[in-house]
């Protein structure tokens, strides 16, 4: 009789670990997932930018910081591998981009410009892709982390190393609004 109350409680902590494995594993897949709807949305913002820099030079030439400044920023966007490092670049592209957008108000031909209007409404258009998506990543991220961290999954997900997933927050310097001077 002992034994087969040791057999069921054995085989129901088996059961038990299981089916947390399988749902930390489908909870990282899930946050996988989001992020894959993030980056598609970065990218998409990242290849907008040459068009947008090359139609603002021929209107704001004497503007030549700005413009390396949302360069620099792209190219930290394309370079990155990890989605930390993509949050930290995608903070310095929204920094870069207010800069760029606020010379439209000092240039009124380029803010006329049907070239550049429809490049700022295709970015607008990313910019709230990338908000819907950041949404859901981060609350799919902290799910998953819940997952992660509460008891007594937290003793599976250590067992087999899982580990929670970064927030995609925005940085103090993204609140702040920019300084743009002529």
């Amino acid at each position: 009789m002992l034994w087969i109350i040791l057999i069921v409680v054995l085989v129901l902590l088996v059961l038990y670990v299981i089916g947390t494995y399988n749902k930390l594993v489908k909870a990282r897949n899930k946050v996988e997932g989001e992020w894959a709807q993030i980056d598609v949305q970065l990218k998409r913002r990242i290849d907008l930018i040459p068009n947008l820099v090359e139609t603002v030079k021929g209107y704001a030439k004497h503007e030549k910081e700005t413009l390396e400044a949302v360069i620099n920023a792209r190219s930290k966007a394309v370079s990155a591998t990890t989605p930390e490092e993509a949050i930290a670049a995608s903070g310095e592209v929204t920094q870069a981009l207010s800069r760029l957008f606020a010379l439209s108000e000092a240039y009124p031909d380029l803010k006329a410009d049907a070239n550049f209007k429809d490049l700022q409404d295709n970015l607008k258009e990313a910019e709230d892709k990338i908000a819907y998506a950041r949404q859901f990543y981060n609350d799919t991220a902290k799910s998953y982390k819940n997952l992660v961290e509460m008891f007594p999954s937290n003793i599976v997900a250590s067992i087999f190393k899982f580990k929670a997933k970064p927030f995609f927050e925005i940085d103090a310097a993204e609140r702040e609004v920019p300084k743009v001077q002529f």
